[in-house]
């Protein structure tokens, strides 16, 4: 029997913790033997809307003080990101919703796709607790310092969608147009990735999905979205070889330049 993960994994800080937690919600490739069955085609079971390996690029915040929470199952079961209710986020959108049912390039993901009752299991089994933990981690960093930080983090390929064409910047960060965090945490994340020569731009072509939205609109919360093109970090063409490229070691020294600079402004009330 092949072995079933738990809906997350937390990485707690392994130095002083400081009051940001990081949310990777779109990089678990695990999906049921039976689900992967019912996928559309081979293309889909290569899970195309998989934000690759982000949980390795991002494993130095521990380091740095910063708590990490990832998810490790496929977003084809249940997309962390989507409301419970899969209410829109965009209405009048296109949206990919609480199970996807065509790929941002419109391509059909299932050949018989999860039922009402399946979806509900889902929900329950892999979306409710990592929002559980979300929420209990959030809670106990603003026990403790009064406040909390969120990021969350995610990447996308870089060819045209049904959402964008193709991206020409580097990284896009979302605070539904200011609602979820202060212009001081945005802007200490602007510069600090600019300054390692990512280009950086806000809330065009995303603003920000639910995990933003509902967090950043909690009392003592500032949520933000990071989404990078995954061709800053990787070959999109060979997303298993990913981990062991130049580029990827090279992506992963400037996010933690740009966030020892985001510690150190925060720290110095910036």
């Amino acid at each position: 029997m092949s072995h079933v993960p738990p809906p997350f994994v937390v990485r707690p800080p392994t130095a002083p913790a400081v009051p940001l937690l990081v949310s990777i919600p779109h990089t678990g490739t695990y999906l049921p033997a039976a689900l992967r069955t019912r996928l559309a085609s081979d293309a889909m079971r290569a899970l195309p809307m998989t934000d690759w390996h982000l949980h390795e690029l991002y494993d130095f915040l521990p380091e740095l003080g910063i708590t990490t929470i990832h998810a490790t199952w496929s977003r084809f079961f249940v997309d962390l990101n989507r409301a419970p209710d899969d209410r829109p986020l965009y209405p009048g959108r296109f949206e990919t919703g609480l199970v996807a049912l065509e790929t941002f390039q419109g391509e059909t993901v299932w050949r018989e796709p999860p039922s009402g009752d399946e979806v509900a299991r889902h929900r329950r089994e892999v979306h409710a607790p990592y929002h559980a933990e979300l929420t209990r981690l959030l809670a106990q960093q603003r026990e403790r310092f009064g406040r909390a930080q969120l990021i969350d983090a995610h990447s996308v390929a870089s060819k045209a969608s049904r959402l964008h064409p193709e991206l020409a910047e580097d990284v896009f960060l979302g605070d539904r147009d200011g609602a979820t965090c202060p212009e001081a945490f945005i802007g200490a994340v602007e510069r600090g990735l600019g300054s390692q020569g990512l280009a950086v731009v806000r809330n065009r072509p995303y603003k920000g999905g639910y995990i933003t939205e509902h967090y950043g609109r909690q009392p003592g919360v500032a949520a933000l979205q990071i989404e990078m093109a995954q061709r800053v970090y990787m070959d999109e063409s060979d997303p298993a070889g990913a981990p062991g490229a130049a580029r990827f070691s090279a992506a992963r020294r400037k996010l933690r330049a740009a966030f020892e600079d985001l510690i150190a402004t925060r720290a110095a009330g910036g």
